[in-house]
């Protein structure tokens, strides 16, 4: 009997050791592990400077890794989808701007996923929209750009870093609002829009004050006008587009943290703190506000709630037929 029971005495208590090791292990406190930061874009752009500037605090905060995972094309859909079907354990999370997270579900008439997809961690804040050409233009600023496309119709190219992309909604309602015509060019990312716009093979696009700003101070690339309601401390001598005559375009390009919707409250409420947290630290105020940022930070209640503000917003445009991407 005794040569029976040998067996079976070790292995439960195998069974036992292993299923401490396991209760053990799910008990660290997380993040236990890299975590993978998606950012839905090419390398360069403003999602991805904003992204490794944040994820680099959050990796000196907790001594683990969040690793960048650039995943460009369909305007942020195919990085947005990778973490709507990612395992909700907090691991897998999404740094997003409208493209991926609004446009691509408000405006394709078959989107590859739902607001519902994505739980909201925090919302990190805003920067406005520039205009920007190639230095060598004749148009100086933007009401001289408008004035240069009624009398030239589909002269112009325009850059964007991608269909559905914040830059390429934006120029939609800059065509809606001033009735220009000119012929949008998707890219798979804002650096090489850029580029290719300094070396003069496109003319103008709407770029943030990170991504252009090396361009900018080259000489390069010339700011036509910023969008917002007051001019930016950072280039104080471009006027908005309402001082320069222009209504009804206005847009911002705001930045977030999402991740896949079935994560555990308490692993949400712990990545939110922590990305509060970095947004206080006085380097990354100042690097973020010299990048013309807008810090918002808040609860993850806050950034749920603007986000189904900015759809609503758009939702009207879209049922005209006055704004589509598809």
């Amino acid at each position: 009997m005794l040569s029976f029971r040998l067996p079976t005495f070790a292995f439960r208590l195998g069974f036992l050791a292993l299923t401490l090791i396991c209760a053990t292990a799910s008990a660290q406190p997380y993040p236990n592990k890299p975590v993978r930061l998606v950012v839905p874009f090419t390398p360069g752009g403003s999602s991805d400077i904003v992204a490794r500037l944040i994820g680099q605090k959050l990796t000196e905060l907790w001594s683990q890794q969040f690793v960048i995972d650039n995943r460009p094309g369909a305007g942020g859909a195919l990085g947005a989808e990778t973490v709507a079907k990612a395992a909700p354990d907090g691991y897998t999370i999404i740094f997003a701007n409208p493209g991926p997270a609004l446009h691509n579900v408000v405006l394709r008439k078959k989107p590859p996923y739902t607001l519902d997809d994505f739980a909201p961690i925090a919302y990190v804040g805003y920067t406005p929209n520039l205009i920007v050409a190639n230095s060598k233009l004749p148009y100086s600023n933007l009401k001289e750009l408008v004035a240069y496309a009624k009398a030239n119709p589909g002269k112009i190219n325009w850059a964007s870093p991608g269909t559905g992309s914040n830059p390429h909604i934006a120029l939609e309602l800059l065509k809606v609002a001033t009735g220009i015509d000119v012929v949008h060019v998707p890219y798979k990312g804002a650096a090489q829009a850029l580029t290719d716009m300094a070396a003069g093979q496109v003319d103008a696009q709407y770029a943030s004050i990170a991504s252009s700003e090396p361009f900018i101070k080259t000489g390069r690339l010339k700011v036509l006008g910023v969008s917002g309601a007051k001019r930016q401390a950072v280039i104080p001598y471009v006027a908005t587009f309402t001082e320069q005559g222009v209504q009804g375009a206005d847009s911002m390009l705001w930045f977030g943290f999402l991740t896949a919707v079935k994560t555990p409250r308490a692993l949400i409420a712990k990545l939110n703190d922590g990305v509060n947290r970095a947004l206080q630290m006085p380097d990354m105020r100042s690097r973020l506000e010299n990048l013309g940022v807008e810090i918002e930070g808040g609860t993850p209640e806050k950034f749920g709630a603007f986000i189904r503000s900015e759809a609503e917003r758009l939702r009207p445009l879209v049922m005209t037929g006055k704004l589509q991407i598809e």
